[in-house]
């Protein structure tokens, strides 16, 4: 390289941010806010400002959750449900929303739909709602004797033990049903407990071939303490007898109802996070979340520590827990067909620890097939042979520096969002690009990421409909969609810095040329693109632009640096495809 010859440097391509301490590729940028890619559009090799923030209303107290209930696939009437403070609300945008339930837990909560009802819990409550009414959830009632005499012997053999059981306990309420068939001369009839509650609690009622209610102490007594029912009238023989009875004990409905963990696996609910049962497992009965049997969980690991997430893959689900003694953090439940009591099939779910010891710090979930987690090192996916070999990969090398030093990273909040894994915390929020993924230097598969700041506290994130809504700890509910300008009534303030560019030469100095520098823009009528030069030695604002041609003009000359960065920023909505300057050696470095 001789003096006075032309270097030229482009930057296109533009992938995201590295915050880290190595060394840097030209497309990354060691310093970008608020920007990303939108894929959405044609031109999508430009990045761009994010989407503004509209405030669309406030409830008072902060937002634990943010839900989106279509009553039916007919009328396709969509409502917006938000748990604020220790209240459920349907909100109505900018308008008076309605309380629908009150004493909610003030933590996260979560909800799903099912047979186009809506089901809310939060780690005390357990909660249905139809369109109308919200209401705690009201237990299937299980039939847990079936075909047997009025003596509780199993109707079908008389030799046989143990009486057949048909249906376990349900944890969410004290009610069972037993079935009988009358022998037509007894009017005492032995139920599978004893020890019942009192009629304070309930009053027992009975039927006879499905007619009507018969109620006690008018068509039947009851012995409770020995769990015997005695009827005024025989029912006639063969005759088919129901009789529903209630017996609480104690501690069987917080198992669910404190579980504040929660997902949809195989036609069942399953729940977990309950600190009296930190590394136990419930699931719901297939196709009914209103019963939780007493008899579907499981004890993941024989340590204590907590489960933090549950994970649905392909066929099964993955449960990740905290570090402990370098037991697995991974368990995984596959489903299983056994035989139950009563000699019938049943699916079970027994769990198998997998070869991974790095705990879960926070959450994870299933980002487009890909099974990820928050640990102590930042965003770890698991791929590979779960039981025998090393299946762990580091997705987020590029961001660790950052997202790490976060006081409240072991409370990231998640969400997907197009085709990016949202990560919020306190208001800033780390996007993974499931669209742009590299291979590290050590043959890893990792994202691109981008790096956002919000306004306010913004302490929730959920997408709908490729929307963003945020809420905050005063209870501001806010939108974010593409087309807005502005925080409200604040300017989103984006810009990018290209990498540390010595142009080549490290042990030189280098003068740029004053007309070989062009930015190519997105055309988004702004007139205030500012656009600074950052050297070694000093840094200069060259000038104020319009995006109008889409491109700009640089004429400004850098002389004598050893390394130049460009700065480009605006307080308006920009986007940027690439940059080109040329330079040309000056001399030798001196000091």
């Amino acid at each position: 390289m001789a003096l006075n010859d032309i270097i030229t440097r482009k930057y296109s391509y533009f992938s995201g941010v590295d915050f880290s301490n190595g060394e840097k590729k030209s497309y990354r940028s060691p310093d970008m806010l608020n920007m990303y890619k939108n894929y959405k559009e044609s031109s999508n090799n430009a990045i761009e400002t994010r989407p503004g923030m509209m405030k669309i209303g406030n409830l008072g107290y902060q937002i634990y959750g943010i839900f989106f209930y279509s009553i039916s696939s007919v009328t396709s009437q969509t409502q917006i449900l938000v748990h604020a403070g220790t209240k459920l609300y349907k909100f109505i945008p900018n308008g008076e929303s309605t309380i629908l339930y009150e004493g909610l837990n003030p933590n996260y909560s979560n909800g799903f739909v099912f047979d186009n009802i809506f089901f809310f819990k939060d780690g005390i409550n357990y909660l249905e709602y139809n369109g109308t009414t919200c209401k705690p959830v009201e237990g299937t009632i299980p039939m847990t004797t079936y075909e047997r005499t009025p003596h509780a012997v199993t109707h079908y053999d008389d030799n046989i033990d143990s009486d057949l059981i048909y249906q376990p306990i349900n944890l969410l309420q004290p009610k069972r049903k037993n079935q009988f068939v009358s022998d037509g001369e007894s009017n005492d009839y032995y139920l599978d407990d004893t020890n019942l509650d009192s009629p304070s609690v309930y009053v027992m009622r009975a039927s006879i071939n499905g007619g009507a209610d018969l109620v006690e102490e008018i068509d039947f007594t009851v012995d409770r303490d020995k769990g015997i029912v005695t009827f005024n009238t025989i029912p006639e023989k063969d005759a088919k007898v129901v009789i529903t009875y209630s017996k609480t004990i104690q501690g069987h409905a917080d198992r669910v109802l404190k579980s504040n963990i929660l997902c949809e696996f195989d036609n069942r609910i399953f729940v977990s996070g309950n600190i009296d049962y930190p590394n136990a497992v419930f699931h719901s009965e297939y196709n009914e979340p209103r019963y939780f049997s007493n008899l579907a969980y499981y004890e993941c690991g024989v340590d204590l520590s907590e489960v933090k997430a549950l994970i649905p893959a392909s066929n099964s689900l993955y449960v990740l827990k905290e570090k402990d003694n370098n037991q697995s953090s991974l368990i995984i439940l596959t489903p299983a067909i056994s035989t139950g009591i009563n000699g019938g099939q049943t699916k079970t779910y027994p769990p198998t620890n997998a070869s991974v010891s790095l705990g879960c710090v926070s959450t994870g979930l299933n980002f487009r097939d890909d099974i990820v987690y928050f640990s102590r090192n930042g965003l770890e996916a698991i791929t590979g042979n779960m039981y025998n070999e090393q299946i762990l990969t580091h997705r987020s090398s590029n961001i660790d520096a950052k997202l790490l030093s976060e006081t409240n990273y072991k409370k990231v909040m998640t969400c997907e969002w197009k085709n990016y894994l949202m990560c919020l915390i306190d208001s800033k929020v780390y996007l993974a690009d499931s669209n742009a993924i590299y291979t590290n230097d050590y043959g890893k598969n990792e994202y691109e990421w981008f790096y956002w700041e919000l306004p306010n506290n913004i302490s929730y994130i959920r997408e709908y409909e490729d929307n963003l809504y945020y809420g905050n700890s005063s209870g501001d509910i806010y939108v974010a969609y593409d087309g807005l300008e502005n925080d409200g009534e604040t300017p989103v303030t984006s810009y990018i810095v290209t990498y540390k560019d010595n142009c080549g030469y490290d042990g030189y100095t280098k003068t740029t040329n004053k007309k070989g520098a062009e930015i190519d823009l997105k055309t988004m009528s702004n007139d205030v693109i500012k656009v600074e030069v950052i050297t070694n030695t000093k840094n200069v604002e060259i000038g104020t632009y319009s995006d109008e041609t889409g491109h700009i003009v640089l004429k400004k000359k850098m002389k004598k640096f050893k390394n130049i960065q460009f700065k480009i920023s605006s307080e308006k909505p920009f986007g940027i495809f690439s940059m080109v300057f040329e330079a040309f050696i000056a001399g030798y470095l001196k000091k």
